[in-house]
């Protein structure tokens, strides 16, 4: 039995139905446990208080790599891999990440088999297998995450920041690990990884350390006995936390400039100091308060005055790397060119807004709006998978007492100024460190990081240098934000009078078309608002969807210091280029949602061109465009796979070649013309009734299509756009080859695609079937058997309604051609599996897909989302998932063999394959190896891609009905 079971009165949302249970077991293993009768899905996180912060020296990596093997294979259940394949087979998904101080293991599963699931989690933490030939076969998988870290500015940066700390601190080390920290070094030293990889585990792997989520829906009760039988064998040997002393950096590591250059075009700077740890103070919510001040971005802001001078196109702070002992404050600014060549006076202007915060001090009416914001979201925050749930509390069940586990620091009550005023005396320019990245230090810096070789420079600057800085700025005028207008007020919910299952066509006329769906399933007081704006001219050229992305941009850009406000308080708003137009989207707390659309559509209907925010989103765009070389290989790869399937797409490169000629004066007479032939499509849902709906749209029509000179006019039935998809040829296998685009990547990419058939309930449960069974094997083969590459994906493929399945594999290990044959390979091997499968395993399958099939949506945005995917397409299946329960139920073995034999397998008379391979430069050789072999028969090389597609025949769109639209 558990030895404790304390009755503690855990604080939770007014709005969670959950019950929750603290109990303690006899090992020492602190758990809570959650019924949930209403979830479709059951889950389970353990947190070991454990991390790369323990890695012994020179085992960089091992805490990582521990985290890798535990997943292999254990002695109840020796099996390979067999935990993985479980989980996924009952409809489930599983994950791990390492952190410097904690470990994290986490699932999910469809309800009726989470019994056994847990069972076999509870096995990582009591006899684990670690095998010699599993040991260095997954080293060679964290190498190969690393290799695709290793291009990443962001990875790149952050251990920067890290190396430019003690190097006795363990805040100083590598914690991902690779192939030189795990296996040569070892090697060189008398070392064998496995053994220390065991001593590791027995060390630290201790039940006293861990803390466990557990997410049913069975009663409390229930639940405790299953954890308790399952859980209590786990060793405990009253381990004692890993406990840092000192700080990560001395004054050697204050006051520095540091110079770096990224790899990707653009400027960035980083501002950092040590402070307390917030998690000392969370009720009080220091960082919280000076994060909401510093990073704010409506009208006298930093940011507002940094935008306003054409130097910053983004700002955000907050307390970031924080554990129980150090923390840093943590200011980051994207710049522009000219903000570049201004970085000292924007370093002055940030602490001059420092300043006017300690001039004005610590404001009660600041804090007081923000902790009632944070309130109001915490009351009404959406319902989450359980996936994302139990991680999200295990984690804080290691630093916070039990009746904080599930809030967290997400709720600051208590007002402190003394605590608020004491960070804020922190960020100084005593205790600064400044991190600069820009493409222009490239040949002025004198030092190399060692593990992602980041060339930097550093230069000492004293307090008078940044006093300096400050008095040569002009005054710009920062002031405080003022008191918030979209903080809601009113939750009352309206009363749905028709309970509508599904969206409704409310009305569609020449100008428009309404869906609508009231909350009938959430009772929440948000609602969720899209209009897309259908304007034929947008794609009719590069140009065009190069000033319809600047057009979409520069509305965000002006809308931002007053809608940001908004967004604090908890009303989101986006507007979106598409592939016909642009989209604006609106969603949050009801109460003032409309007042924020009404704003949008009136920035929409007076947009003129601002030539100095012009420049900066034009250079932004520019940016952009030229930093998609640096993608990662399988990014590329899916992007040709893009390109090639869906017609009437433009290239990035022409779009990029367009951008330099692209002039002011463009935009201002092309939007005029651009809106001036649209059709809205609009989506309504949530905590909006029917007469609110209506005059929404009412109220869009009247601002675009009515008046004497109407902004907008209806389009022609002719002018309706569609998406279309290039049917690919029976029998044939297509292939593009192409070097990638970064010559400094070694990886390799594949997109091995199958495409299938266009929507059909049957035919999809077909497919979902194939890819349910075969997911968790192709990963095992092809990735921890054959180790390929860390990243290697089966999935299924939609575009636009038109469906099929896809390998996506990044490797250094084999050129594409090669990984190609092995996608193939295994393709002939599962094969036999699939013929040999019971028929007990076929209907256990089965089972798992129609419970996926039925899980419910946890939010607005959810429904809404899986709504809006059927209104674009055109395929306005709302009942998608009953009807294709409905399909699988009737599903026979026989079926899904024809159905594998007829399209998926290995010569298939109806298989249509298509292969992108993007060679790394590590196989730059093998590209022209691989084109002068002879063609395989039935295979097709794609030279250029738009003579391809012209060439092809295209699927029906589901959207081509507009025409015969009776009006």
């Amino acid at each position: 039995m558990a030895v404790g079971e304390e009755e503690v009165e855990i604080v939770t949302a007014r709005t969670d139905k959950r019950q929750y249970r603290r109990v303690v077991l006899k090992n020492s293993l602190e758990v809570l446990l959650i019924s949930d009768p209403d979830t479709d899905k059951c889950a389970a996180s353990m947190a070991v208080s454990v991390g790369s912060f323990s890695d012994p020296e020179g085992l960089e990596g091992l805490a990582h790599f521990l985290e890798h093997m535990l997943f292999y294979a254990s002695e109840k259940y020796p099996l390979e891999d067999s935990y993985s394949k479980f989980i996924t087979e009952h409809g489930g998904s599983t994950n791990a990440f390492t952190a410097s101080e904690h470990t994290n293991y986490y699932f999910d599963v469809n309800v009726d088999s989470f019994e056994e699931a847990l069972d076999r989690f509870a096995q990582f933490f009591i006899k684990p297998l670690m095998s010699a030939d599993a040991t260095m076969r997954e080293i060679k998988a964290v190498d190969s995450e690393n290799q695709k870290n290793l291009l990443s500015d962001a990875w790149r940066m952050n251990q920067l920041q890290k190396h430019l700390s003690e190097k006795s601190h363990p805040y100083h080390k590598f914690g991902t690990g690779n192939w030189d920290t795990l296996g040569v070094r070892p090697g060189a030293r008398g070392l064998d990884t496995r053994d220390e990889l065991i001593k590791f585990y027995k060390e630290h792997y201790s039940a006293n350390l861990m803390h466990l989520v557990v997410y049913s829906k069975e009663n409390l009760d229930k639940i405790e006995s299953m954890v308790e039988e399952k859980f209590c064998d786990i060793r405990n040997t009253d381990k004692d936390c890993l406990h840092i002393t000192g700080q990560p950096c001395t004054s050697e590591h204050l006051q520095i400039l540091v110079k770096t250059v990224p790899i990707k075009q653009g400027h960035k700077l980083r501002v950092t100091w040590p402070i307390t740890p917030e998690i000392r103070h969370y009720k009080e919510g220091p960082s919280r308060y000076l994060g909401h001040l510093i990073g704010h971005e409506g009208e006298g802001s930093l940011f507002y005055v940094l935008k306003t001078l054409g130097w910053a196109t983004s700002l955000s702070a907050g307390e970031v790397d924080w554990s129980l002992e150090f923390a840093f404050f943590k200011v980051v600014i994207d710049l522009t060119d000219a903000g570049h060549e201004h970085m000292k006076d924007i370093i002055g202007l940030l602490f001059k807004y420092i300043s006017l915060l300690q001039e004005s001090g610590v404001c009660k009416w600041i804090f007081d709006e923000l902790s009632a914001v944070c309130e109001t979201k915490f009351h009404y925050q959406d319902k989450i998978a359980p996936f994302d749930f139990v991680v999200n509390i295990s984690s804080n069940m290691q630093v916070y007492p039990p009746k904080d586990w599930i809030v967290g620091s997400s709720l600051p009550c208590r007002f402190n100024s003394d605590t608020i005023q004491m960070v804020l005396d922190a960020l100084s320019p005593q205790n600064v460190r400044i991190f600069c990245e820009s493409k222009n230090f490239e040949g002025s810096t004198d030092m190399v990081e060692p593990w992602y070789g980041t060339a930097y420079s550093v230069e000492k600057i004293t307090k008078s240098t940044i006093q300096e800085w400050m008095q040569s700025t002009s005054n710009e005028n920062l002031h405080l934000p003022i008191p918030n207008i979209f903080v809601p007020t009113d939750f009352s919910l309206k009363n749905a009078e028709e309970k509508v299952i599904y969206p409704v066509l409310l009305r569609q006329s020449i100008y428009s078309k309404i869906w609508f769906k009231p909350d009938t399933t959430f009772s929440t007081p948000k609602a969720y608002v899209k209009i897309d704006f259908s304007c034929p001219l947008t794609s009719s050229s590069p140009e065009a969807e190069v000033l319809t992305d600047i057009f979409t941009r520069l509305l965000m850009d002006y809308l931002n210091e007053y809608a940001y406000y908004a967004q604090v308080a908890g009303l989101y708003y986006g507007v979106n280029h598409t592939d016909t137009g642009f989209q604006v989207t609106v969603l949050g707390y009801n109460h003032k949602l409309r007042i924020l659309l009404e704003t949008v559509l009136e920035k929409i209907a007076t947009f003129k061109v601002r030539l100095d925010r012009f420049s900066v989103i034009k250079e932004m765009v520019t940016k952009e465009y030229q930093n998609l070389k640096f993608q990662q290989p399988y990014q590329q790869a899916m992007y040709y796979c893009s390109l090639i399937l869906q017609d009437g797409t433009w290239p990035w490169l022409e779009q990029l070649e367009v951008l330099p000629q692209v002039k002011a004066e463009d935009l201002s007479n092309f939007f005029p013309i651009m809106l001036s032939r649209a059709f809205l499509e609009c989506y309504i849902a949530g905590n909006i009734d029917r007469v609110e709906a209506e005059s929404m749209v009412q109220h869009m029509e009247n601002v675009f299509f009515q008046g004497a000179n109407p902004i907008s006019r209806p389009i022609f039935p002719s002018q309706h756009l569609t998406n279309r998809v290039v049917k690919l040829e029976k029998g044939t296998s297509y292939f593009y080859p192409a070097q990638g685009l970064n010559p400094s990547d070694e990886n390799s990419a594949l997109v091995h695609y199958i495409q299938v058939h266009r929507d059909d309930f049957l035919m999809n449960v077909k497919l979902q079937l194939f890819a349910l069974i075969a997911k968790q094997p192709a990963f095992h083969q092809l990735r921890s058997v054959e180790q390929l590459g860390y990243i290697t994906i089966l999935m299924q493929r939609s575009d636009s309604g038109i469906r099929g399945l896809q390998f996506i594999i990044q490797s250094t290990v084999k050129g594409p051609g090669q990984i190609d044959l092995r996608a193939e390979a295994f393709l002939k091997m599962f094969e036999t599996k699939l013929s040999e499968m019971t028929s007990e395993d076929f209907k256990s399958n089965v089972n798992a897909l129609i419970d996926m099939k039925l899980e419910k949506h946890k939010n607005l945005r959810e429904e809404s989302q899986f709504h809006w995917r059927e209104i674009s397409d055109g395929t306005l299946k709302f009942d998608r998932r009953e009807s294709e329960v409905a399909a699988l139920r009737q599903l026979t073995q026989k079926e899904l063999l024809d159905f594998f034999n007829e399209y998926v397998r290995v010569g298939a008379p109806r298989k249509k394959t298509l292969s992108v391979q993007v060679y790394g430069s590590l196989h730059s050789s093998e590209h022209d190896q691989d084109k002068n072999q002879p063609v395989r028969p039935s295979s097709v090389e794609i030279g250029d891609i738009f003579s391809f597609r012209r060439s092809r025949p295209l699927y029906g769109s589901f959207k081509g009905g507009y025409g015969q639209m009776k009006l």
